[in-house]
C-alpha cells in the first residue's frame, strides 16, 4: 500500500535516517552474497553507534505513524519487509541494556528480550536475511560506488547541515560478492563548503528560500546533485539534462526552505506540491542555477550560443519560440517540444479569431511564414530519408515516399494532404495531385496495364506508382503521373522496356478509365550507363539536372474513328537526379527562409 513503487536502495535510506535520528556519527553497511545471480544468499548488515532502541524508541517502532514531528512519517521500516523475510535487531542503549528482537511480517511488539550488560557503547545492528525476490533488479543496489552516490544524493542536504553544526559523520560501505571485496566511505569532512544565495520564490510570504551551491573542477569525476531539501532528505530536481552536464566539474545545488517541510507522501516517494507551484519553483531554481554556472564555467555561454544557432538553423520557423534560458541546460527534445507547443498555441489563437486587429494581422502574417517554413523543413526531412535509402533494393521505399501506398488525397483537404503527398519530389507542379487507388484497384490497374507482369511483392508495393490530378472515377478529365522504377544492374533491353511498353500501357490505362485521361506524365527511373545514354540520344533531349535526365514528348494513338491522340511527356532519369534535384529546389526556399529569420 505504501511502497508500491519502492526501490531496494530505500532500505539503506531508512536505516541511515534512523541512525542519524538516533545521533549516530558512524554507520557501516556490510553486504555479502555468494554471487550476483544467487539472490537468496544475500545478507545486509547495517550498524550504527546511535542511542539504540530505548524503551521510548522501541515503542515508536512498534506503532506506525507514531512520530514527534511532521518531518517524519512513521512508516519507513515497512520497506525492509518488501525485500527481506527477517530483520534481526540487536541494540545496546543507556550503556547497560541490550534489546533483541526479530522484525518480520508476523512481528509482535511483545516478542523481544532485554538483558543487562556492563558499560557497553550504545548502538544498533540490523541483520537482514531471507531475500524475498528471485533476483536483484540492479546490481548497483549492492555495489559500493553507486550506493555511495545515491546515499549522497539522498542525504546531502542533511549531512551538510550537520557539517555546518560542526558534527563529524562517517558512513562506510563494504561488499563481498563472489569472494571479491570492495568498499567506499562517505565523510562529512570531504564535503565542500557551499556558497549561499537567497532565492525569491513567490509561493509563500513568510518562508525564505536559500540556494546552497558548489562548483569544483574535477577532471576525472563529472557529477551533479540538484535537489530540494524536504524533511532532511534531498529530492532530485532536474536542472540540467544529462546531455548538457559540463564535463570535468562536480556541482551541487540544494534548495532549502521551511516551506518544504512535510510536503512528501507517506512512502517518501512523491512530492505533494501542486504542479503549478512545482513548475514555478523549478523555473526559478533553474534560472538562478544557469546564471551561477555561466559565471563559473566560462565556456558554457559559448557552447550555449552554438546550440542556439544549431536549433535556429535546423528549425528556423520556431525562432522566437525557443526559451533561450533553457538552451544548454534542458534537453533539446524538451526545448523543441515546448517551442512547438507555443507555436501551435499562437496559431490557434489567431486562426480562431473572427476578426483581426492590426496587431493580429501582423501576427497572422508571421505565423503564415512559420507554417510555410515548417512545410519546407518537412520536405527536407523527406529528402534526407530518400538519401538514406538502399539504392540496390529500394523500389517499395521510394514509392512509399513519393506516393504513400494506397492513400487517397483530397483537394478539399489540401493542407492536411500536403504532408502525405510527396509527388513534389518529381516536380512541384504535382503537389496538388491526389492518388485514389484502393488496395484492390491498384493491383487491378497495374495487372491490366502490364499484362499481369507485376504482382504484389513481399514489400507490399509494385514497381509502378500512379498519381492522378483528380479522382478518375468521377465525370471529369484527369492527368496522370506514372512512375516506374528499374533495379540497378539490369540489361539495356530491360531498361528500354520502360519506353517501348509505354504506348501499350497508356492505351490500356485510357480504356480502363473510359477515356477520362487527357495527358500522361511518365517517369522512368533507371540506372544510367554509356549504352543507355547512346540509345536515348537523338530522340530525347538532355535536361538541366544535378544528375541524368532525358525528356521527349510523344503522342500515343488511343483510338481510331474518331482519332484520339494522347499527349505523353516521358522523363528517363536516374535516382540521383530525383533526389538531388528535389534537394536543390527545396534548399533554395530553405536558404531564403533561414536568411530572413536570422535578420
Amino acid at each position: 500500500m505504501f511502497f508500491g513503487n519502492s526501490s531496494m536502495e530505500m532500505i539503506y535510506f531508512e536505516a541511515i535516517a534512523n541512525a542519524l535520528d538516533a545521533n549516530a556519527n558512524k554507520i557501516s553497511i556490510d553486504i555479502t552474497a555468494n554471487a550476483y545471480n544467487q539472490a537468496n544468499s544475500l545478507q545486509i548488515v547495517i550498524e550504527d553507534n546511535g542511542d539504540g532502541f530505548t524503551d521510548e524508541r522501541y515503542h515508536k517502532f512498534c506503532n506506525l505513524f507514531d512520530v514527534e514531528e511532521n518531518s517524519h512519517k512513521g512508516l519507513g521500516r515497512l520497506v525492509y519487509l518488501c525485500y527481506f523475510d527477517k530483520i534481526s535487531v540487536s541494540s545496546y542503549y543507556e550503556s547497560k541494556f541490550q534489546r533483541e528482537f526479530d522484525f518480520t511480517d508476523s512481528f509482535d511488539e511483545k516478542d523481544f528480550t532485554v538483558s543487562k550488560v556492563k558499560n557497553t557503547a550504545s548502538g544498533t545492528k540490523l541483520t537482514m536475511t531471507g531475500y524475498i525476490l528471485s533476483k536483484l533488479k540492479q546490481y548497483s543496489f549492492v555495489q559500493p560506488i553507486p550506493l555511495k552516490n545515491r546515499i549522497l544524493e539522498e542525504f546531502y542536504a542533511r549531512l551538510y547541515l550537520l557539517k555546518q553544526d560542526g558534527k563529524k559523520v562517517e558512513i562506510s560501505i563494504s561488499t563481498t560478492i563472489e569472494n571479491i571485496t570492495a568498499s567506499e566511505i562517505i565523510s562529512i569532512d570531504e564535503m565542500p563548503i557551499l556558497e549561499m544565495v537567497e532565492l525569491e520564490v513567490p509561493v509563500s510570504i513568510f518562508d525564505k528560500f536559500y540556494l546552497h551551491y558548489s562548483i569544483v573542477e574535477s577532471p576525472i569525476d563529472t557529477s551533479i546533485i540538484s535537489a530540494i531539501s524536504i524533511d532532511n532528505r534531498t529530492y532530485k530536481i532536474e536542472i540540467i539534462s544529462a546531455e548538457n552536464i559540463p564535463i570535468g566539474y562536480k556541482m551541487i545545488f540544494l534548495l532549502y526552505s521551511d516551506w518544504f517541510t512535510g510536503k512528501i507522501d507517506l512512502g517518501r516517494q512523491n512530492i505533494t506540491i501542486s504542479e503549478s507551484e512545482m513548475q514555478l519553483i523549478q523555473q526559478l531554481f533553474r534560472k538562478r542555477v544557469t546564471t551561477i554556472i555561466a559565471e563559473n564555467i566560462p565556456y558554457i555561454l559559448e557552447r550555449n550560443q552554438k546550440t542556439k544557432k544549431i536549433l535556429i538553423d535546423r528549425y528556423p520557423h520556431l525562432n522566437g519560440y525557443f526559451n533561450v534560458e533553457d538552451i544548454g541546460f534542458v534537453s533539446q527534445n524538451d526545448i523543441l517540444k515546448k517551442a512547438q507547443e507555443r507555436f501551435f498555441r499562437a496559431q490557434r489563437e489567431i486562426l480562431g479569431a473572427n476578426s483581426l486587429s492590426d496587431e493580429q494581422y501582423k501576427e497572422a502574417l508571421e505565423l503564415s511564414s512559420r507554417a510555410l517554413t515548417e512545410y519546407i523543413l518537412f520536405r527536407q526531412i523527406t529528402i534526407e530519408k530518400l538519401k538514406k535509402i538502399d539504392k540496390f533494393n529500394c523500389e517499395a521505399d521510394i514509392h512509399n515516399l513519393i506516393c504513400p501506398k494506397y492513400q487517397k488525397f483530397d483537394k478539399e483537404n489540401l493542407l492536411d494532404d500536403l504532408y502525405r503527398n510527396n509527388a513534389w519530389i518529381l516536380d512541384d507542379k504535382y503537389m496538388t495531385y491526389n492518388t485514389v487507388l484502393s488496395d484492390k484497384d491498384m493491383l487491378n490497374v497495374v495487372s491490366i496495364i502490364t499484362d499481369g507482369e507485376y504482382v504484389e511483392k513481399d514489400e507490399g508495393q509494385p514497381d509502378i506508382a500512379l498519381i492522378f490530378s483528380n479522382n478518375p472515377n468521377e465525370d471529369k478529365l484527369v492527368d496522370v503521373v506514372i512512375v516506374e522504377l528499374k533495379k540497378k544492374g539490369i540489361k539495356l533491353e530491360d531498361n528500354m522496356k520502360v519506353v517501348t511498353q509505354l504506348e501499350k500501357r497508356a492505351r490500356r490505362l485510357m480504356q480502363f478509365y473510359n477515356n477520362k485521361i487527357q495527358r500522361i506524365w511518365f517517369y522512368g527511373i533507371v540506372e544510367f550507363n554509356d549504352e543507355l545514354e547512346l540509345a536515348l540520344t537523338g530522340e530525347y533531349k538532355e535536361l538541366y539536372s544535378t544528375g541524368k535526365v532525358y525528356y521527349r514528348e510523344t503522342k500515343v494513338a488511343i483510338h481510331k474513328n474518331p482519332d484520339i491522340i494522347l499527349p505523353v511527356g516521358v522523363f528517363i532519369m536516374d535516382l540521383e537526379s530525383v533526389i538531388n534535384d528535389a534537394n536543390a529546389r527545396n534548399s533554395t526556399f530553405l536558404d531564403l527562409i533561414k536568411s530572413k529569420f536570422k535578420q
